[in-house]
């Protein structure tokens, strides 16, 4: 890379750090390239990005983010992975770290604060933000559900005691 394609891709990954809210570091010493591929199509598929930058770059990146905590991490061959929604991204590496032994987790921040591995580890065990919406909306439906049943149970309650008796009028 000449210097005016280092200073495009620490502006590009700048704003990366912008917008995303979450950042998760990792080790990925020995994949081969089609375990890569596997997961960066993992990640895309969670709503994630994952890139390898060299580490002077990504600390050059980060200077004046939110996500200035991470720089410790950035030592050795390292990769970043980040998305907008923070379970998503820490799933999805957790989930590729639990299949394959040479992918490591270093941690991550969650806006300003700093995560460890047992950090990103314990963000990724919590559901997801689609999962979360889903559970709002039912508990919001059921009421409604319950209600409905209430008030259709004396009606119907009614309507049996009214054929009981016509019944018993029938055979009398």
């Amino acid at each position: 890379m000449d210097r005016t394609e280092k200073r495009e891709f620490v502006t590009s990954l700048a704003a990366v750090f912008a917008e995303t809210s979450m950042v998760v570091v990792t080790r990925p010493n020995g994949l081969t390239v089609a375990e890569v591929t596997d997961l960066r199509r993992r990640m895309r598929a969670a709503g994630a990005n994952f890139k390898v930058a060299k580490n002077r770059l990504a600390t050059l990146a980060l200077d004046g983010t939110r996500f200035d905590g991470i720089k410790p991490l950035l030592k050795g061959p390292t990769a970043l992975a980040w998305s907008r929604d923070p379970v998503a991204v820490s799933k999805a590496a957790v989930e590729f770290a639990r299949i394959n032994e040479k992918f490591v987790v270093l941690g991550g921040a969650l806006g300003a604060q700093t995560l460890d591995a047992a950090g990103v580890k314990a963000l990724s065990e919590l559901p997801s933000l689609e999962e979360l919406r889903a559970k709002l909306l039912g508990m919001l439906q059921t009421p409604a559900t319950r209600i409905a049943g209430i008030l259709q149970a004396p009606g119907g309650q009614i309507a049996r005691v009214l054929a009981a008796y016509a019944k018993k009028d029938e055979a009398a």
